[in-house]
């Protein structure tokens, strides 16, 4: 054993170095369903800063020191509060904030957000069927993204106001009607927040043929 670690040290340290970075430091996060859609598909693989906010203890939610402060917009890798799960969605309030949905619409601090661009498709469910979607441009507290509706889905359409606490956030997925977000999973404290995504490293069309999406990757998340 002894001369297996002396033959082999380098690539150990290796091994060791790259887990700690993938631990602490950065780390990649496949998106295994549409609840981002369209701002990120399944098959898309997003490259996750860890020391956006926080510092912690590898493999544990320790928060060891602060590095930074979650942003409104910024789109977020998470453990459920619920049961664990590593999720993906956009942060929509942030502490102090007052957020609430009327009819699908967000409200923040009193500012409704508005929405330009508007467009209809057939959206593909899992069943293999499809539904219609809207996508629109929403615009609130000067930051912009593209999001999405499912006029024929039942979803939770109306929430709030809640004021958000301290150390506590509210998020949702770009796809508003297909998505287990905060309306249902509740408000994230910040021990939980894993990291901020910023970019697609690769993407497949993993509902489809399976063949890379290159025009994805590399591409800024918005």
């Amino acid at each position: 054993m002894k001369a297996f670690f002396k033959d082999n040290r380098g690539f150990i340290a290796f091994l060791v170095c790259f887990g700690f970075f993938r631990l602490a430091i950065a780390d990649w996060n496949p998106i295994p369903s549409g609840s981002m859609r369209p701002t990120l598909l399944e098959g898309d693989v997003v490259l996750v800063d860890r020391l956006a906010y926080d510092f912690k203890l590898p493999l544990t939610d320790t928060v060891l020191f602060s590095t930074g402060t979650p942003q409104r917009g910024d789109v977020v890798t998470f453990n459920s509060p619920t049961d664990g799960t590593r999720l993906i969605k956009r942060m929509v309030a942030v502490p102090g904030d007052v957020v609430e949905l009327h009819d699908g619409l967000l409200t923040v601090n009193g500012e409704r957000a508005s929405y330009d661009s508007v467009h209809s498709h057939q959206e593909p469910l899992d069943n293999g069927a499809s539904t219609r979607a809207l996508q629109a441009t929403e615009h609130l507290a000067g930051s912009t993204r593209t999001v999405q509706f499912l006029p024929d889905v039942m979803a939770r359409r109306n929430w709030g106001p809640v004021v958000i606490p301290h150390d506590q956030y509210f998020f949702l997925g770009d796809n508003r009607d297909n998505s287990a977000d905060s309306r249902y999973i509740g408000l994230v404290p910040r021990h939980l927040l894993i990291g901020r995504a910023h970019h697609i490293v690769v993407s497949a069309a993993i509902k489809e043929d399976w063949q890379p999406r290159m025009e994805r990757t590399a591409q800024r998340i918005q």
